[in-house]
């Protein structure tokens, strides 16, 4: 890709600025922190509490207050419509990332104006970046995952990893550290992209450092970095030291963000996620659940020493959702709940060494009765699998094994467990530092808590970020056009007489007479309704550019 040419940094540095001299100083806070275990209730964390010998963890301590967790079509939300509210501000719907809702059914929930469906939403990290903070994000998930995704990108498909892996990279992020490879990567090379882009390449020539295991994210001390330690997802932190040594931890990963982000004179915004709280929880694999859960809170501490420090900053811990109904007591505690003794819980899960995944990994492919046998005893310690069992384990679907493992650690405990899907039960609130939420709030009101603390205000950001193209350049007498020849990679083309300006879609990039420029924001396709959002800047580098 061209870097910018000189007249473009001219023309760019004469913009109006984009927030007034001397907003920063307002803002309340100078930097904020998300610590998010996804798909966690409260009975999670009773659980890993006790596991962790009744000790409190660091998380417990903050605790002030609870989240409604419903989506704009349904009790129960998804991960995407959730992550979706705390970074934009609005419920939306069942796979919906970075965008507003096409219907809205629960009570409360105000309809939007047929204009506005499927329109792209400012986020807060977005916002930050516009006040010049650094920004990152941190995951063990895939990073291209709904919840980092709801403050990256914008698509109506959750699943669309290409796309957003994208729109995250062209977003200029600071500092990226996950899994997901893949999908920065042509399938030519081995991974899943098929506009035949290598999104590498392209973080490299935008100057940033690639590292792919610990000790290489060790040695960055400075500039912008993205790390990517697995193909797909990370392991769990039990099954980490095992089988991949090489990967940081949840901890590390955020001790050495908050490290890079810190040194932005004009502060930082960070999400965290523990990612497999919730996959653990959809398999009802109560040692992933376990394993991912202290991971959190070893994370949390990270971030809350840091505070504790800094003393300007806000950090935030919240789900977004409830999964599995994880509960302490089942059927067969019906009467004997009130005598219930602390190893009933705990014994049978002491034993287990690995979670799920992990098992699967040892039984490598042997789905032999002895073989199965001799590892559910070694490594579980569980010595009476039932026939049923057994047949359950042979039968699993690769990468699956945790949801035929999961539920033989719980019999054998006091877990129950009554779906493998989401739950809508209310949330913990978990926040420290100053202007910090409390009480029962909603999850939109997450991303005002932090958008206040920043002294943002996210509909101004909005009005910045995402213009109706058509609209903005009919203004100064232009047409766009979007032009398909090349399928995979869409482009914006706005006309004026002999003048023409390209966009493409999901970059921050405009094209003219051979030079290129990179605005502060995307150029956003809603594919529901054809309909291209741009930034206000576009419309102002065209006009510099002589269109």
């Amino acid at each position: 890709m061209k870097r910018k040419a000189a007249v473009w940094l001219m023309l760019a540095a004469l913009l109006i600025p984009l927030f007034p001299a001397g907003a920063l100083a307002k803002a309340p806070v100078k930097n904020v922190i998300i610590v998010m275990p996804d798909g966690m209730s409260a009975t999670h964390a009773t659980v890993a509490r006790w596991y962790n010998g009744g000790k409190a963890l660091v998380s417990d301590e903050m605790i002030c207050g609870a989240i409604r967790t419903y989506s704009a079509e349904s009790l129960i939300s998804d991960s995407a419509p959730a992550s979706t509210a705390f970074a934009t501000g609005h419920k939306s719907n069942s796979k919906f990332i970075g965008i507003l809702p096409a219907k809205t059914t629960m009570p409360g929930v105000a309809p939007v104006a047929d204009e506005l469906k499927y329109k792209p939403g400012a986020t807060v990290l977005e916002g930050a970046k516009l006040q010049g903070k650094a920004v990152g994000l941190v995951a063990t998930s895939n990073i291209q995952h709904a919840s980092p995704a709801g403050y990256s990108a914008h698509t109506f498909n959750r699943n669309d990893y290409n796309d957003i892996a994208e729109q995250q990279v062209y977003l200029d992020i600071d500092v990226v550290f996950g899994g997901g490879k893949q999908y920065l990567l042509p399938v030519a090379q081995g991974g899943k992209r098929t506009d035949g882009e290598n999104l590498v390449a392209v973080l490299k020539d935008r100057g940033y450092r690639f590292v792919e295991d610990r000790g290489q994210m060790a040695s960055v001390k400075s500039g912008k970095v993205w790390g990517m330690f697995a193909m797909d997802d990370m392991a769990y932190e039990f099954d980490r030291p095992t089988f991949r040594p090489e990967e940081p931890s949840l901890a590390e990963m955020t001790g050495k963000a908050i490290e890079l982000l810190s040194q932005n004179k004009n502060g930082f915004f960070l999400f965290v996620e523990a990612s497999k709280v919730d996959w653990a929880s959809h398999a009802n694999d109560p040692i992933g659940v376990i394993s991912d859960v202290l991971a959190f809170d070893e994370a949390m501490k990270v971030a809350l020493d840091f505070a504790r420090k800094d003393g300007q900053t806000l950090v935030l811990g919240f789900t977004d959702h409830g999964n599995g109904g994880m509960s302490i007591g089942n059927k067969t505690t019906d009467a004997t709940y009130d005598k219930l003794p602390f190893e009933a819980l705990i014994a049978p899960l002491k034993k287990a060494t690995l979670t799920g995944e992990g098992i699967e990994k040892v039984l490598d492919g042997d789905l032999s009765e002895s073989n199965i046998r001799f590892v559910m005893s070694n490594y579980y310690g569980v010595d009476d699998l039932t026939a049923g069992e057994v047949t359950a384990i042979q039968k699993a679907k690769k990468g699956s094994m945790n949801y035929a493992v999961g539920p033989v650690i719980s019999r054998r405990s006091v877990i129950g467990w009554t779906t493998n899907g989401h739950t809508g039960e209310d949330v913990f609130l978990y926040a420290y530092g100053p202007n910090r939420p409390t009480g029962l709030i909603q999850n939109t009101d997450l991303a005002l808590a932090q958008a206040g603390a920043l002294g943002l205000d996210l509909d101004a950001v909005d009005g910045k970020l995402f213009v109706e193209a058509d609209k903005a350049f009919a203004a100064i007498g232009a047409t766009v056009r979007l032009d398909k020849a090349d399928a995979a990679n869409p482009v914006l083309v706005v006309e004026k007489g002999m003048k023409r300006v390209e966009l493409p879609i999901s970059k921050d990039i405009v094209r003219a007479g051979g030079t290129s420029c990179e605005m502060h924001g995307l150029t956003v396709l809603a594919a529901k309704t054809g309909k291209v959002y741009v930034p206000r800047q576009a419309v102002e580098l065209a006009v510099a550019a002589g269109l």
